[in-house]
């Protein structure tokens, strides 16, 4: 397939077409979320301001605000990172599943490593939340604590499920929409090229992960997501196949959704508190920590033992080909060129 620009652009120039492409999508996606609102609950643009700022004032404002979200990180993550391999002439499918097809076990192992993280990444919670800057980052602290509150009130209003269908249009809004759009956006685009420039794995998931938790833009909750972003590129990088991070990052979203149902509902009692930043008992986080490195421990040494005729490789015009010759122990992550970095 012919793209407008060349398959072989600098990692650098890739990721500028990127925020490029990004830009473009979501002046595209507020397009659409302004006429579906418009035609499903007749909230024009004059007043979509309003209703965005302030939703709870508008007896649509639960249903819009989860429309535009949806639209808009799907339409922009996802558009930009498929229109990327699209303008480049490369098949969507080899692109973001460069290695070899994934099997059901790392699909399940993906997922119940996150369950088995909760314990772990509670801790993280409360570090972070804990954690004060020095004297000179105090204007910054103070704005990221009030952005943080400005978040936190529009998460709770978006989680208020008081009923199945909220709750089955939470799941596709906050779970599957993230779970596809971030995982093409961040670990499928822009990791793959930041370990293509810097020709390590370990840089490009680390600065990966990095964006990837300062873009949400809940500096408190910067460390534990920062850690869930390692995961997510880790099991990108080891399985070769982008539908691992988003069985992970789906498990990790509809968990937390799954967990505030129930609350909400106060089904068997449930007194628990979602939205707590106290860490879990520490013998809770202990057991969580071995069980998390013996799964992630278990995958990587899965991948260094995949049969050599499973493996595949790049081949100049970006489509996977069978590298048998090529043993497990040597497998390189593959860079946007196709070619392999350590």
């Amino acid at each position: 397939m012919k793209g407008f620009v060349s398959s072989r652009l600098h990692p650098l120039v890739n990721l500028m077409l990127l925020l490029g492409l990004a830009v473009a999508t979501f002046c595209i996606a507020g397009f659409f979320a302004t006429v579906f609102s418009n035609l499903f609950f007749g909230v024009g643009l004059r007043e979509m301001g309003n209703v965005t700022q302030n939703p709870q004032a508008h007896p649509n404002g639960w249903a819009v605000l989860m429309l535009t979200q949806g639209i808009t990180l799907f339409v922009m993550l996802a558009g930009a990172a498929w229109g990327l391999v699209l303008v480049t002439g490369q098949s969507v499918r080899d692109y973001f599943m460069p290695r070899r097809p994934v099997s059901a076990l790392w699909l399940v192992a993906a997922a119940a490593l996150i369950i088995l993280s909760l314990p772990l990444m509670s801790a993280f919670i409360q570090w972070n939340a804990d954690m004060h800057l020095p004297g000179f980052f105090g204007g910054f602290e103070r704005w990221a604590r009030a952005k943080e509150e400005e978040l936190k009130g529009v998460t709770a209003f978006l989680t208020r499920l008081n009923s199945p269908v909220r709750l089955a249009v939470a799941l596709l809004v906050i779970g599957v929409v993230p779970a596809i759009s971030e995982e093409l956006f961040f670990r499928g685009v822009i990791q793959r090229n930041l370990v293509d420039l810097f020709k390590s794995r370990h840089a490009g998931v680390f600065l990966a992960a990095a964006i990837f938790s300062a873009i949400h833009m809940q500096f408190l909750g910067f460390i534990p997501r920062f850690v869930l972003g390692l995961i997510l590129g880790y099991l990108y990088e080891w399985s070769g196949n982008i539908l691992v991070p988003m069985a992970a990052h789906f498990t990790q979203n509809a968990f937390q959704l799954l967990l505030i149902y129930v609350q909400q509902q106060q089904w068997a009692g449930a007194d628990f508190d979602p939205d707590s930043t106290d860490s879990m008992p520490w013998y809770l986080v202990l057991l969580s920590a071995l069980f998390t490195g013996a799964v992630l421990y278990f995958l990587q040494q899965r991948r260094l033992a995949a049969a050599p005729s499973e493996m595949h490789t790049l081949s100049s015009g970006g489509v996977a080909v069978a590298s048998p010759e090529t043993a497990p122990t040597e497998t390189r992550t593959l860079g946007s060129k196709g070619a392999e970095a350590k």
